[in-house]
C-alpha cells in the first residue's frame, strides 16, 4: 500500500545543481491512479523547502513526447504534463500548477466545497506570482529519455509564509502521458481510485510533513 505523507526537509536550492535533490530528500514514486498499479513508466517526486519556496523535482521516463502547448494557462492537461496540487488550508480550497516537458505552466485556483469535480469551480485568474519552472531532457545510450522538471512554488504566492517544524499540509502529484499506441496513463503519488481517471479527488490527497 502506498504512503499516506511524505516527509519535507527544509533544505537549500541550488542553482548551480537544480536537478539534485538534497541527500535528506526521499522521493515517492507514482502510480496508476485508478487502481494503484505499477505504471509502464516511472516518476519519482522529491519535495523540499527553504524559507522562501517550495520546491518539487520529478525525473520521468519517456519514450513519446506529446507537447505543443506553448502559452501560459493553455490545457496542458491534453499533452504531457507534470502536476502539483496543494493544499495548504483544507480540502475546500487548493492550488494546482502544472508543467509540461517543454516548460510550459499552468496556474488556477480550485474551490472545491463538496470534494467533487462536479461542482468545483476553477478560479483561471489567480497567478502563482514568482512561479520557477525549468525542464532538463536527458537521452541515455539505450535510447531511452528521462525528463527531469524542476518547480519552485513562492510561498507568498500562496498567501503563506515558510512552515514550522511538524506543519501539514495536504497534497498531491499527478503526471499525465500521452501514447498513440499504448495509451494514455494517469500517474499518482496517491491514487483517486477513480474510473474514468480523477486527479480532482482531494479526499485521497496526502500529508506533506514538513521538518
Amino acid at each position: 500500500m502506498w504512503s499516506d505523507h511524505i516527509a519535507v526537509p527544509r533544505a537549500g536550492f541550488s542553482i548551480e545543481e537544480p536537478w539534485t535533490a538534497p541527500p535528506e530528500c526521499e522521493p515517492v514514486r507514482l502510480r496508476n491512479t485508478v487502481d494503484g498499479a505499477a505504471p509502464r513508466l516511472a516518476t519519482t517526486v522529491a519535495v523540499w523547502f527553504d524559507e522562501e519556496m517550495l520546491t518539487f523535482l520529478f525525473s520521468s521516463t519517456d519514450d513519446h513526447i506529446v507537447a505543443r502547448y506553448t502559452e501560459h494557462d493553455a490545457p496542458l492537461w491534453e499533452e504531457d504534463v507534470v502536476e502539483v496540487f496543494l493544499a495548504p488550508d483544507g480540502l475546500t480550497e487548493y492550488f494546482e500548477l502544472e508543467v509540461s516537458p517543454n516548460g510550459t505552466t499552468f496556474d488556477a485556483r480550485i474551490v472545491s466545497p463538496d470534494g467533487a469535480r462536479a461542482t468545483m469551480q476553477t478560479d483561471l485568474a489567480w497567478t502563482c506570482e514568482g512561479l520557477m519552472a525549468a525542464v532538463r531532457r536527458a537521452t541515455e545510450a539505450t535510447g531511452e529519455v528521462t525528463i527531469d522538471t524542476v518547480v519552485r512554488v513562492p510561498f507568498r504566492s500562496l498567501g503563506r509564509t515558510a512552515p514550522v517544524a511538524g506543519e501539514e499540509w495536504r497534497g498531491n502529484f499527478f503526471r499525465i502521458d500521452r501514447h498513440e499506441v499504448h495509451g494514455d496513463e494517469y500517474t499518482a503519488w496517491r491514487p483517486t481510485l477513480r474510473m474514468p481517471a480523477d486527479f480532482h479527488v482531494p479526499g485521497a490527497f496526502g500529508r506533506l510533513v514538513f521538518a
